[in-house]
């Protein structure tokens, strides 16, 4: 307590004690026994009402017990079902919860997860999850955890089925982990499609290649019996010898397009063994087939890396091909070949290819740099020009997200490396300019287009004012380790620049078929008479399965600059949906289908390996569920795990001491009741 603290009390003191003795003392001549009482009252109440005002702060020491966490992680997908390991893992988890000794020692929570990550409610545990993401849970535990040390048990058959690899999983040092394995461990024979790879899309009276992938699991030689089916007709089998050695096979073919729409196939293998689970032993896959392909010509007068980066992207999609022709070759080629014109770094050799994009009314796309003809390019368009240096300059995008033409993300486009143009005052002459980048220069956001779309009736003309997108497809690899985020955002704007369809005020967006348990997502543009996004329309969909008589109905969600609905747990079918617009009565139809699919049935055993590797790579070993007795007992004594008791000071006002008040209360009170008792008052 300071010093002057200490000092203002004492004359707190001799203040009440001078006002006691001046007031029943001083010049006194009937001193009897009440008036000491009535001093001591007195003195007391002064001497509190003093201290209150100087509200001195006294230290407090506090006592926390701080115990460490015990976390279980409960694999709450159906693949437990299917091993019927769901009431042997209820009562494992019920058992720690209720230990006493481990109540006392930690402070224990449960979760659950499959493909999220959930805190456990009071419900009992349902395994119907259809997907496992075992290193997303670890994760999204690992950025919980706080610094106090932490047991964390995951109960799981450690089978995942999307996600990261979850064995090279590496937990904080203040964690330690134990597996917990559920389900047998035990090899049974089994023969199972692991993977099959295949087009999406394929054209019409074309081929497409079908990879298949066999596993197998067993000692003895098997021989099996592998077919693809079009509904009840195999059109194609093959025979497979399987073995001790030999435990898997890679299956190839190629079948044709004879039909346009969507088409469902069966990969389906059988012996005559008898398995454990026949869950695994067949898989659906779909393929739309198309009747028409998107040629798009790019030429260009010098080599640049932007033409493969372009070509890659673009041929992603194989419903598109890409021809990159010199400028010097233009002439020989025929324009009505192609639906798409990409001219690079355009100059004074391009005048026959301009022409003809005004001739034939094509849609084509500008990408202008270092190279390009400034005086040539002003003069061979109408929508912008731009002022002629001799210098470049570095032009970092930035995302517009209030685009409303077509639906694309932000891919990071603040992370991307600048693109290259000519220095100059840059003028948008249209006023049909959709912006999908900004310019940032020299840290500055601007109001100028780096990608655009300029539409004059059904013209488009795209623009990508700079050079060196390889830089970004590049980025993108680097970053997420897959050119996909990238070539999808290419892929979306050339299809929206090559595309000659009428444009309607109503616009529905979605696959043509899903997995079974996958989210499906369908989402939906609205514009009004003038073609400008309208936020405040009012969508319904409506869905109905063709071959029942099943059906959903749900109002799509508004987002940034498009509406949106997303469903989950629809059955395997085919469905037909309507989107309608209730002000205007706009409606758009259509279908897609559901492929019967569920990839938590695959399993027949538990994934001793991948859960031992995981533990072994955080110093911890599998404990299976029969172990409780031992996991509680190292839980119990390792030292890591015992509670800490901590000592916290702080200052406390004097003025939040409640006896301090109900003191002076008592001394005013008692000094009242003994005056009016004698008559005093």
């Amino acid at each position: 307590m300071p010093i002057t603290t200490i000092l203002y009390i004492t004359l707190a003191a001799i203040f009440a004690l001078g006002f006691v003795f001046f007031a029943y003392f001083y010049k006194s001549k009937h001193k009897t026994r009440n008036t000491y009482f009535l001093a001591i009252f007195r003195f007391v109440s002064i001497f509190t009402l003093l201290l209150l005002i100087i509200n001195p702060k006294v230290q407090k020491a506090e006592l926390e017990l701080v115990k460490p966490d015990l976390i279980l992680a409960i694999d709450g997908s159906s693949s437990i079902k299917e091993l019927k390991k769901e009431d042997s893992v209820r009562l494992f988890a019920k058992a720690l919860l209720n230990n006493e000794k481990l109540q006392e020692q930690f402070n224990i929570s449960e979760y659950i997860f499959a493909d999220e990550i959930e805190l456990k409610g009071t419900e009992e545990i349902i395994f119907n999850k259809t997907r496992t993401n075992i290193y997303n849970a670890l994760n999204s535990l690992k950025k919980l955890n706080s610094t106090k040390p932490t047991a964390l048990l995951l109960i799981s058959d450690g089978n995942t089925t999307y996600g990261q690899d979850y064995e090279y999983f590496k937990l904080k040092e203040n964690t330690a982990l134990f597996p917990i394995l559920v389900g047998d461990t035990t090899s049974y024979l089994d023969i199972s499609v692991s993977a099959l790879n295949v087009n999406r899309y394929a054209f019409l009276n074309n081929k497409f290649p079908v990879e298949v992938i066999l596993n197998y699991t067993g000692k003895i030689p098997v021989q099996a019996n592998f077919e693809i089916r079009s509904g009840n007709t195999i059109i194609f089998k093959q025979s497979v010898q399987f073995s001790k050695e030999k435990t898997s096979a890679i299956i190839t073919t190629n079948l044709t397009a004879n039909q346009i729409g969507t088409k469902i196939y069966e990969a389906k293998i059988s012996s005559s063994e008898i398995e454990k689970n026949t869950f695994n032993n067949s898989r659906k896959f779909a393929v739309e087939v198309i009747d028409e392909k998107t040629n798009i010509l790019l030429i260009s007068d010098i080599s640049h890396p932007d033409l493969g980066a372009l070509k890659k992207a673009i041929e992603k999609n194989e419903q598109r091909h890409v021809e990159i022709a010199s400028v010097n070759e233009y002439s020989k080629l025929d324009i009505s070949d192609y639906q798409l014109l990409i001219v690079y770094q355009p100059n004074n050799k391009f005048n026959k290819a301009f022409e003809d994009i005004q001739d034939n009314k094509m849609n084509y796309f500008i990408i202008t740099g270092g190279k390009t003809d400034w005086n040539f390019l002003n003069s061979s368009q109408k929508y912008f020009n731009q002022d002629i240096t001799g210098q470049t300059q570095d032009l970092f995008p930035v995302y517009n997200d209030n685009y409303l033409q077509f639906q694309f993300e932000d891919i990071g486009f603040n992370k991307f490396p600048p693109l290259e143009n000519y220095f100059g005052k840059l003028n948008i002459t249209s006023e049909n300019s959709n912006v999908l980048l900004y310019q940032k220069v020299e840290g500055i956001i601007t109001a100028l287009p780096l990608l655009t779309i300029f539409q004059d009736n059904e013209i488009k003309t795209g623009v990508l004012f700079g050079e060196n997108i390889w830089k970004w497809r590049a980025e993108t690899f680097r970053t997420t380790e897959s050119f996909e985020a990238f070539d999808d955002f290419i892929g979306k704007y050339i299809q929206y620049l090559s595309s000659t369809k009428k444009r309607n005020r109503l616009t529905v967006e979605l696959e043509p078929f899903y997995l079974e348990n996958e989210s499906i997502s369908i989402t939906s543009q609205y514009f009004d008479k003038n073609y400008v996004f309208n936020p405040e329309a009012i969508l319904n969909i409506y869905i109905n399965k063709s071959e029942s008589n099943f059906k959903l109905e749900a109002q799509m969600l508004p987002q940034t600059n498009f509406y949106s609905a997303v469903f989950k747990d629809l059955k395997a079918g085919d469905y037909n949906f309507t989107v309608k617009e209730e002000g205007s009565g706009i409606e758009r139809n259509g279908k897609f289908s559901v492929l019967e699919f569920n990839v938590e049935q695959q399993f027949s055993s538990a994934n001793f390996q991948k859960m031992d590797f995981l533990a072994s790579n955080n110093s911890s070993k599998v404990y299976m569920l029969s172990e409780q007795s031992l996991l509680i007992a190292k839980l119990l004594e390792e030292n890591q795990f015992l509670p800490v008791q901590k000592i916290h000071e702080k200052s406390v006002p004097l003025i939040n001491w409640k006896f301090l008040l109900i003191l002076l209360v008592l001394s005013l009170s008692a000094e009242w009741f003994t005056r009016k008792y004698f008559g005093l008052i």
